[in-house]
């Protein structure tokens, strides 16, 4: 996974086409966001990409919702 790539489709895409690249994945195995690869991987990053742009629609920076992505990220991890 690549913050860079993350970052970038944050700022590409809005919330609902990122859904819709989920969406279009599962289903298909390809999307709209042109983003290829093993369908789990494409779909965890298409999904922390969604994270970090509803975060940044909701006034965040993209720094700040990076780093509030990767704190979520840590919490997860900390509670298995």
């Amino acid at each position: 996974m690549s913050i860079k790539e993350i970052k970038q489709l944050a700022e590409k895409f809005t919330k609902e086409q990122l859904e819709n690249c989920i969406l279009q994945t599962v289903e298909n195995g390809k999307n709209e966001c042109e983003i290829d690869g093993e369908v789990m991987e494409v779909i965890n990053i298409l999904a922390k990409a969604q994270t970090v742009r509803e975060l940044m629609d909701n006034g965040m920076t993209q720094m700040e919702a990076v780093r509030e992505l990767a704190r979520r990220i840590r919490k997860i991890q900390g509670a298995e």
